[in-house]
């Protein structure tokens, strides 16, 4: 597959456009990756900044003391054991079972969580990724577990946020702290390093409540085999490793999925997205409606002030 790059005007009110009847669309990024320059009081190193740029992610160690991963923990598996007293629309079951997959309003449901989710080592460098003040777009505890933890395929966040959410512009970021020790065989996050400069608007019209099964599997909004292939070749694919406590962050169009779980040991992380207020939400741009307020913060942004000091 031959892909033929598209420059959209930065005027029109939908630069990213996606959801086609006839098939996909693949456009140039004419959006910033990161949108700071560094400079020595940046929260992060300059080669760390080099790295998220020219690769759409960052993968940072033994950022937390054994005592805070401790404490995060105890506290995904304390939300875990009260699944059944949460919101219905904040849990998402697995295939086939009810095994918990994800917790959606992650900062609502655990003090711990809201607290991480301001803490300056997440909410500082992601005020510097985005050049802007942030909020939280969505939050999530997700757990794959052992034996049967499924695949989630392969998908640029952004063209769901898009799409069905109205987020403008590329200027997110999402942090995934892992809390378990993730290695290549037990359906780590992957993703392909430089792919966050294409955007490719995928097949297919939104169905209405189309979150209700995409949560489970994602079926609208993928890219085509072709496209993957095509990215795949251009870009090759790394898999982000660490013990718990691992932070991550990777841009909002980076593509990423990960492999079903069939090792005995389980992957979970935590993981909050950050959008900039200047960035705050529209209608849809493909898509009937809006999703639920558990997928997507649409009341009026409130700037987060980053937290310094330990969790615990």
């Amino acid at each position: 597959m031959t892909i033929h790059l598209e420059q959209t005007d930065l005027d029109t009110r939908d630069a990213y456009p996606t959801r086609f009847a006839d098939g996909e669309r693949v456009i140039e990024r004419s959006d910033p990756v990161l949108w700071s320059s560094w400079s020595e009081d940046a929260p992060i190193t300059r080669e760390q900044a080099e790295a998220y740029d020219r690769d759409g992610y960052l993968v940072m160690k033994n950022v937390f003391s054994a005592n805070e991963v401790r404490a995060l923990i105890d506290a995904s598996a304390e939300l875990r054991r009260s699944g059944e007293e949460l919101r219905r629309e904040d849990v998402v079951t697995e295939p086939g079972s009810d095994a918990v997959r994800t917790i959606f309003r992650l900062d609502e449901h655990s003090e711990m969580f809201r607290r991480l989710a301001h803490d300056t080592r997440l909410a500082g460098v992601a005020r510097f990724l985005l050049g802007d003040e942030v909020y939280i777009h969505q939050s999530r505890l997700n757990y794959k577990p052992g034996f049967t933890g499924k695949e989630f395929y392969w998908h640029s966040d952004f063209e769901t946020w898009h799409a069905e959410d109205g987020m403008p512009r590329m200027r997110a970021v999402s942090a995934s702290v892992l809390l378990t020790d993730n290695d290549a065989l037990n359906g780590p996050l992957m993703l392909m390093p430089g792919s966050q400069r294409t955007f490719i608007g995928c097949r297919g019209k939104t169905p209405e409540h189309n979150h209700e099964t995409s949560l489970r599997k994602q079926e609208i909004g993928v890219p085509s085999h072709d496209a993957l292939f095509t990215l795949a070749e251009r870009h090759g694919i790394d898999h982000a490793s660490g013990p718990a406590g691992t932070l991550i962050f990777f841009d909002s169009n980076t593509m990423h999925g990960s492999n079903g779980n069939i090792t005995p040991f389980p992957r979970s992380n935590a993981f909050f997205v950050f959008n900039a207020i200047s960035n705050r939400l529209e209608a849809p741009f493909a898509a009937p409606a809006p999703r639920p307020a558990f997928l997507a913060n649409r009341g009026t942004p409130q700037p987060i002030t980053p937290v310094e000091g330990s969790l615990a």
